[in-house]
């Protein structure tokens, strides 16, 4: 779709993204249907399904351009390339989200609604909040198959979740048992371990605890003591629970601990319950932790459970699942779990047990979701064998057959597989899957429960009936009503969203995947559970390459926080917002007040003049600069609108390029003569030059994007375009460009001209290609453009990315090491111009080179360029800025009236300043600035030699004396050259 329309004089991102993505998609270009040759390479992915609770932030922007530039590359390269959009029901996330809007509306609660009800307000906000994630998608420019769109709810992926979760069951890998789990009494669920923030406190803190109008303390042992059964001695122990002692079963000692060796097997009595608690002795205890005796509660402590099983002591529940005193708590039934502390306490202190408190930093359990502490809970639950698939995926780490990039992280993933638990898969939500599993209604009063799994009722009542041996007529069923973890479900997307469990089209020509791209973070939460259950369910791996991205974070390296004001809508970073909008975000959220203040005095400082409009290319460049693979990111939108204006620096050398070409040129035959122009135009060696770095651009880039290292082809492209190409290149033709025209009378470079018009045609083209997968509205905008003068593709999205083999001819070491000893001629010229302030002035420049090669390589003439100027002679001046320059060999005298400045040992150069400069006014300036150097050297000494400067404020001083030193000689350097000029 060639555009006409003319070129804006500065780069737009609202005008370049505004119409391009509509476009792609209408005419298909995402679609694996494009290539039609069975024999032709595929190349899936899916993408990591984004939680429908609300909007993306710079985590997700992150992901998305990461994995839309690698689509990109591979659809380029010819492949039929497939990338599955989704979105995840986000079962806990979401239903605190609608339970906290039905209570802001109607002052009710899920269970005042009924489960019906509640859930078709969920759908009702899932239709008005879900189609938000996919706008930003598609306005990052991500290049989905949006017709193979999935959402974990839908029809098709609830039938697959149900169809696992009875195939598991009835391979023996799915079973119920009752066992401890985090729980969380303000969702009154069961969560993860991903859901669970472990919070590392320092002594005596007070927090704020959903439930408590007052904020609790934590950090603190209680000590307290147990008098031994028919003796006068104690046992003092200590906890940071003391609310869990109304369900301890036993006192356990380390055994060769001497100091309790006389109690074993001896029995303390509990003061409250009518309990004798057996001493027993457990290597787990750490003799060195509090008194070294160690209260055991196998029903409300992971280890202590541990213990319990070992021992074999009953479990005793006294929290239940509202965070409230059970009847086994006895007098203490109905307390909430955080208040009885004081009773407790106060009970033992009557009983004169109490043994004091002590200081102590601990880590809370703390609920992601709800900011409830986590409560250890006896819950009888659905639960994953796990042991059998998770030696399969470590086997599949060791065998090569799955690849972990980086590689490091294959050490957590055997530390996880080689000791992973069980996986508790209950939720006791009501938005989710709902588990396919029926409670039998008993015939007879106090008879164990029996359950069976079916895909449907139906079914579960003929395997019913079968188990029990009576008709299905017979049978009543009560459906759980607990819904499957989410994680589970998410496990299963790399093959539900092509079909599973039915063998589809696409599950033939598209399974496995190529490659699964996610956060490190989530490594063992869902990549290993991929692994698992995909191996389990489909027999193959799904998929056999994982790359892991670290944790974006803000400038400062924070984790991005909605109470620090840094988290970032990227919708914000393309479009660009005030301060004032930023604020009221914050206030419409859910951030209790004190949070809100501090949340926006955060953007006060970080965005004092809100964030600039950058645009989608933008912020997709600079995400992509940032090496991926390491662990923390730090992300700033002064980073990211920098490449705002990279943008307009190739919409500028390509306005540039149309104004050199004029209305009328085309080149038929391009791109058929690449690798040619050499041999046509036998160019001049900056031609060349800019020739060979374009070869290492397209080699770097593709062997960047085979590593995943796209930071190294951002950096690579980044430096062609803006240090190569703009800078360098286009100053040096600029001359050759001005001349007459081809064919005028005065004309005697037509030849030159004709090279330097193939080369730009032919460093655009290739450069649009390379940026493409990271900038495609841009490159889009101006590859369209670029058909008025070169054959093109019908889009770029399906133009092949440029291929090292094409470009090898063009590669000139001798050239390139010609213009990096010029490249350092230009710079200390154009010190010395910034030294002496000659800012508009031109001076005259003569370059001394003793060694006779080089100052031949330097005055080599072109064979066809008919004019007085040699190869290196035009870009040395034009760089330089110099008004002329005179090569001088080694015979030659010292020109008068110059400052010298020495590059090498053979090659010097000499800078006409007399009558330029105003010597005197020069030499006040710079005396001025010499004593001004002096005098804080002299400070930062006194400083360093006074005893009250601290260790760590040396390093910074000696730092800072080095650079002023260097400065100082700089400066005295330039007063000797003004002194020569007098």
């Amino acid at each position: 779709m060639c555009t006409t329309n003319p070129l804006p004089r500065a780069y737009q991102p609202g005008y370049v993204e505004a119409a391009w993505y509509d476009w792609w998609e209408k005419e298909g270009f995402f679609k694996p249907s494009m290539k039609e040759s069975p024999k032709t390479e595929t190349f899936t992915m899916v993408i990591p399904p984004p939680n429908v609770t609300g909007s993306l932030h710079l985590g997700h922007a992150l992901t998305n351009a990461v994995e839309d530039a690698i689509v990109r590359w591979n659809r380029m390269h010819g492949k039929r390339t497939l990338w599955v959009p989704g979105c995840d029901h986000a079962g806990i996330a979401t239903q605190v989200v609608v339970e906290k809007q039905i209570w802001r509306e109607y002052q009710k609660t899920r269970h005042d609604l009924g489960r019906e009800q509640f859930l078709e307000e969920v759908d009702k906000w899932k239709e008005s909040k879900g189609g938000r994630i996919y706008e930003q998608l598609r306005k990052l420019g991500s290049s989905l198959e949006w017709n193979r769109e999935c959402f974990t709810m839908n029809d098709k992926l609830s039938k697959a979740v149900t169809e696992a979760f009875v195939r598991l069951h009835d391979g023996g890998l799915i079973y119920r048992s009752t066992k401890l789990v985090n729980w969380s009494c303000a969702l009154k669920s069961a969560i993860s371990d991903i859901e669970v923030d472990n919070l590392e406190l320092k002594p005596r803190t007070r927090i704020s605890v959903p439930g408590y109008n007052n904020k609790i303390e934590f950090g603190v042992l209680t000590l307290f003591a147990y008098k031994i059964a028919n003796s006068d001695e104690e046992l003092v122990v200590a906890t940071t629970r003391l609310e869990t002692m109304l369900g301890d079963t036993a006192v356990a000692v380390h055994p060769e601990d001497k100091r309790y060796t006389h109690l074993h097997g001896k029995q303390a009595v509990h003061p409250f319950c009518n309990r004798l608690l057996p001493i027993i002795c457990d290597t787990h205890v750490d003799p060195s932790f509090g008194t070294g005796a160690v209260k055991i509660t196998p029903a409300h402590d992971y280890h202590d459970y541990e213990v319990g099983q070992r021992h074999d002591l009953p479990s005793v529940t006294v929290i239940d699942e509202n965070g409230l005193m059970t009847q086994n708590a006895g007098q203490f039934v109905g307390f909430k779990r955080f208040d009885v502390r004081i009773a407790v306490s106060n009970a033992l202190k009557e009983k004169g047990l109490y043994r004091g408190v002590k200081d102590n930093p601990m880590t809370l359990p703390v609920c992601s979701r709800s900011g409830d502490i986590v409560e250890p809970l006896l819950k009888p639950q659905w639960y994953i064998n796990c042991q059998e698939m998770a030696a399969l995926a470590v086997e599949a780490v060791k065998s090569d057959q799955l690849k972990i990039i980086p590689e490091h992280f294959e050490k957590t993933w055997f530390s996880w597989l080689e000791n992973i638990r069980n996986w508790c898969v209950s939720r006791q939500l009501w938005w989710g899957h709902r588990i396919p599993a029926y409670r039998v209604v008993s015939f007879q009063p106090g008879q164990e429960d029996i359950w069976v799994c079916g895909r449907t009722e139906a079914e579960a009542k003929e395997r019913a009936a079968v188990k029990m041996a009576v008709s299905p007529e017979s049978i009543e069923l009560v459906q759980d009503e607990d819904v499957v973890d989410t994680w589970f479900s998410s496990a299963l997307f790399p093959f539900t969203a092509l079909g599973w469990p039915e063998q589809t089209q696409d599950m033939q020509s598209y399974y496995p995947l190529s490659l699964m791209e996610t956060g490190h973070d989530i490594l063992f939460f869902w990549v290993a559970r991929m692994i698992m259950l995909g191996t389990k369910l489909t027999g193959q791996l799904p998929f056999n390459k994982v790359v892991l991205h670290g944790m974006v974070c803000d400038a400062h390296g924070r984790k991005m926080s909605k109470s620090l004001g840094n988290v970032i809508d990227p919708m914000d970073v393309i479009n660009g917002v005030s301060l004032k909008s930023l604020h009221r975000q914050v206030e419409e959220s859910n951030l209790p007040n004190e949070e809100v203040e501090k949340a926006k005095r955060g953007q006060k400082k970080d965005y004092p003049n809100g964030i600039p409009e950058c645009g989608a290319d933008a912020l997709r460049f600079a995400l992509c600069s940032h090496n991926i693979k390491l662990q923390l990111i730090n992300v700033d939108v002064i980073h990211i609108n920098s490449y705002r204006l990279f943008c307009n620096k190739i919409w500028q050398a390509f306005r540039f390029t149309q104004k050199a070409l004029g209305p009328d040129y085309r080149i038929p035959s391009f791109p058929t003569v690449r690798g040619k122009i050499i041999s046509m135009y036998s160019v001049s060696s900056v031609d060349r030059w800019i020739l060979s770095r374009l070869h290492d651009m397209v080699k770097t880039s593709n062997a960047a994007f085979t590593t995943f290292d796209l930071h190294r082809a951002t950096r690579a492209i980044h430096q062609f375009w803006y240090g190569e190409l703009c800078d360098v290149y286009l100053e040096c033709v600029k001359p050759v460009l001005q001349q007459p025209p081809p064919g005028s009378a005065t004309s005697s470079n037509a030849h030159a001209v004709d090279a330097v018009r193939h080369i730009l045609c032919e460093c655009l083209d290739t450069g649009l290609r390379a940026i493409a997968p990271f900038m495609p509205f841009l490159a889009e905008e101006l590859y369209q453009r670029l058909e008025a003068y070169v054959n093109v593709q019908r889009s770029i999205c399906v133009a092949p990315y440029p291929r090292e083999e094409e470009y090898v001819g063009y590669k000139n070491e001798t050239v390139e090491g010609e213009m990096s000893y010029l490249q350092e001629i230009v710079r200390l010229a154009r010190r010395v111009r910034k030294d002496y302030n000659l800012t508009k002035t031109k001076a005259d420049l003569y370059v001394q080179e003793v060694d006779d090669g080089i100052l031949a390589a330097m005055q080599r003439r072109d064979r066809l360029h008919c004019t007085d100027h040699t190869t290196w002679h035009l870009p040395l001046k034009t760089l330089s800025q110099a008004k002329s320059l005179t090569f001088l060999d080694s015979t030659a005298a010292a020109p008068s009236g110059c400052v010298q400045t020495t590059i090498s040992e053979s090659c010097h150069i000499f800078t006409k300043l007399k009558g330029l400069v105003d010597v005197e006014q020069e030499q006040e300036k710079h005396d001025k600035k010499f004593k001004k150097l002096q005098s804080g050297i002299l400070r930062i000494d006194q400083q360093l030699n006074s005893d009250k400067t601290k260790e760590e404020e040396r390093v910074a001083l000696v730092e800072k004396k080095s650079a002023l030193e260097t400065e100082l000689q700089n400066v005295k350097e330039l007063i000797e050259n003004l002194e020569k000029l007098s």
